[in-house]
């Protein structure tokens, strides 16, 4: 798969997983809430170590940014 995410899309997505994990373990989520919130920080997690989110693919995004020549 084509890599279509840039560091800032991937720093998102991290922090975002890193907030739903505090929640999680301060108590502030917990039951069905907490699980789909957790697989969901799971993908972003796993999308921005792979570097393509494939989302993305079918509309053609790709935050790399412009490739200078």
């Amino acid at each position: 798969m084509p890599k279509n995410m840039g560091l800032i899309d991937k720093i998102i997505r991290i922090l975002a997983a890193v907030v739903v994990a505090v929640l999680f373990f301060t108590g502030q989520i917990s039951g069905i809430a907490a699980i789909i919130l957790g697989i969901l920080a799971v993908i972003f997690v796993a999308t921005s170590v792979i570097g393509t989110c494939p989302l993305y693919l079918p509309f053609k995004i790709d935050t790399r940014g412009k490739k200078k020549d």
